[in-house]
This record gives structure tokens, C-alpha cells and sequence, in this order.
């Protein structure tokens, strides 16, 4: 898939999640919260695919086998983050009998903005290594 496409992909899924969400929040429908977030699931589930793809076409040529296979798995680790998180915030909607705290449904959130900005700054650090070489 081209590099378009899959920012088209992208950008039409979260159109229609951020639609439903407008919607859901205005009342005028009264689905449940997990129908509202079809969209994200059917973007994280085609990520994870490809992911997966991705990790057994690395597997099976001798590529720089280490760093890629190591970059696949921190991107899965990401996408099932992200998911637990957004499974946690329909639960928290959805379910107001149960008590569950904002800190442990944004939990996952956190710990992956975390990461995430720990990766940016060792690849930074990384990029600044090579042009100084």
C-alpha cells in the first residue's frame, strides 16, 4: 500500500471515529461506546496485521535482523497499549456501576506518551551521533 493511501486510510478513520464521537457526545445517537470506536479498532487490528507481516518478513531475510525485529516489537507493543487504553476508556464510559479511577484508565496512555518520548530523544540523540561522525 502507498504511502498516500495509507495517509488517506488513516485520516478517513479517524474522520468517521471523530463523527461518531460528536454525535455520541451531543446525544444525538445513544450507542454504546465501543460501536462509537469501531472505527479505532478496525485501525489498530489492519496496524497490527501489518505489524505482524512486517515482523515475518524480517524474520525471514537476513536483513539488520536485531534493530528491525527490536522495531517491530516496540511498534506492537505501542498499538496494544494504545488499545488496552482505548478499551479502558469505553469500559470507564460505558460501565458507571464500576469505579474505576481516571489514573488507571489513562494509565496505558501515559506509559506509552512516556516511551514514546524517550524513543524520540534517543533517536535524536542517535541522528545528532551520525552527523557529528
Amino acid at each position: 500500500m502507498a504511502v498516500l493511501h495509507r495517509a488517506l486510510f488513516t485520516w478517513f478513520n479517524l474522520l468517521i471515529f471523530l463523527i461518531l464521537l460528536v454525535l455520541r457526545l451531543d446525544q444525538r445517537i445513544q450507542w454504546n461506546w465501543f460501536i462509537v470506536f469501531i472505527p479505532m479498532w478496525l485501525y489498530d487490528n489492519i496496524l497490527l496485521i501489518y505489524i505482524t507481516f512486517n515482523m515475518i518478513l524480517f524474520c525471514k531475510n537476513a536483513h539488520d535482523r536485531l534493530i528491525s525485529l527490536r522495531r517491530m516489537i516496540w511498534y506492537m507493543v505501542a498499538v496494544l497499549m494504545k488499545l488496552s487504553a482505548q478499551i479502558l476508556v469505553c469500559l470507564k464510559l460505558e460501565a458507571t456501576q464500576w469505579t474505576l479511577l481516571a489514573k488507571v484508565v489513562l494509565a496505558p496512555f501515559w506509559v506509552l506518551f512516556a516511551a514514546l518520548a524517550v524513543d524520540v530523544f534517543a533517536h535524536l540523540l542517535e541522528d545528532t551521533r551520525i552527523i557529528i561522525l
